[in-house]
């Protein structure tokens, strides 16, 4: 087995939450070698966990020699794999996690098991040069805004139902949009947005730090169908809206942690209208707005390796037989002993 501290030691990571599989090599220097991935895509509404988990095993061979053959590596070259353990879809967390285990076990490496939330934390950092932010979390199955403190990312808000995602993915079905191969659900919605002129008001639910979308969800629904307003209109509205409620709460954990640094990762961090709202509050409490890479926005097997290496460095591991998927694996149950360290 490679040395871990070798300058040629490599992570394979493994994604498998939700509707991506995803893997990728990346080296102990935090060099991202390759970042291969497909996507389940529906025949129609959301997503199927057993549809996609059948897809994720379909595709697995795949996307694991693409990941392979684009870092221009052996399969004996890999020093540890890591796979995402948790949160997630139960059948669609067990098929990635099948694959790192029989991985780890026909190579002989250590196995990692990864906290999918802290996985796109840490590749946001990694990305950005970021140190010591809060962090913005939003994506389609999480809603977040966090920041570590004592060992542990602790979460300062969330979302109380849905989230952020999967509010714009719900909408767009219902209001008919169509999804673009390689284009998720809220790109659709921002380039209608930016055609918007009349705001149709729409309900701002915060409690505390915490955030609810699933009424704002309807009424953006209903008002559509009963025409308050064009289509572009309801969807600017509807970002205006979301995105101001994500920005206050955002706001204040900076306010009260006073923060370096603001980032803002996950899949909807592409959208450039919440991008522009954060960075105004970044800069008006001095601290700089950081956006992980589109590239690198979405789940993908990176996010993964990077953790797991990170992780790994500071001594955890998972035997085959205790890596269990943790489907409800809250990010602040995470303990992090790498982040006291950079």
């Amino acid at each position: 087995m490679p040395d871990h501290n070798s300058a040629n030691s490599y992570c394979l990571g493994i994604e498998s939450t939700a509707d991506d599989f995803g893997a990728a090599i990346v080296s102990f220097e935090g060099k991202v070698l390759s970042n291969a991935n497909d996507t389940y895509m529906p025949k129609e509404g959301g997503i199927h966990p057993r549809e996609a988990a059948r897809h994720h095993a379909e595709v697995a061979e795949k996307v694991l020699a693409e990941a392979l053959d684009k870092a221009e590596i052996k399969p004996r070259d890999i020093s540890i794999v890591a796979f995402s353990q948790g949160p997630g879809l139960g059948p669609c967390l067990r098929t990635g996690a099948t694959a790192a285990r029989a991985l780890a076990s026909y190579l002989d490496v250590p196995l990692v098991g990864v906290n999918h939330c802290v996985g796109h934390i840490e590749i946001g950092k990694l990305a950005t040069g970021a140190r010591d932010p809060v962090t913005l979390y939003v994506s389609g199955g999480n809603t977040i805004v966090s920041a570590f403190e004592a060992g542990r990312y602790r979460i300062f808000g969330e979302t109380l139902d849905i989230a952020m995602g999967n509010c714009l993915d719900v909408f767009a079905r219902a209001v008919g949009l169509r999804q673009r191969r390689g284009a998720p659900f809220g790109a659709v919605v921002e380039e209608l947005a930016r055609k918007g002129k009349k705001f149709v008001s729409l309900p701002y639910t915060v409690k505390g730090m915490d955030l609810s979308f699933s009424g704002l969800l309807t009424a953006a629904v209903q008002a559509f169908r009963s025409k308050k307003g064009s289509l572009e209109d309801v969807c600017f509205s509807l970002q205006e809206v979301a995105f101001s409620m994500l920005t206050e709460v955002t706001e204040r954990a900076l306010a009260h942690t006073e923060k370096p640094e603001v980032l803002l990762t996950g899949g909807v961090a592409a959208n450039k209208k919440l991008q522009s709202m954060l960075e105004v509050i970044a800069d008006e409490h001095g601290a700089r707005f950081c956006v992980v890479p589109l590239r690198l926005a979405a789940d993908n097997g990176a996010m993964i390796a990077w953790t797991g290496i990170l992780a790994y460095k500071s001594g955890m591991s998972v035997p085959v037989e205790k890596s269990f998927v943790n489907v409800k694996w809250r990010l602040e149950d995470v303990y992090a002993p790498w982040v006291e360290g950079q």
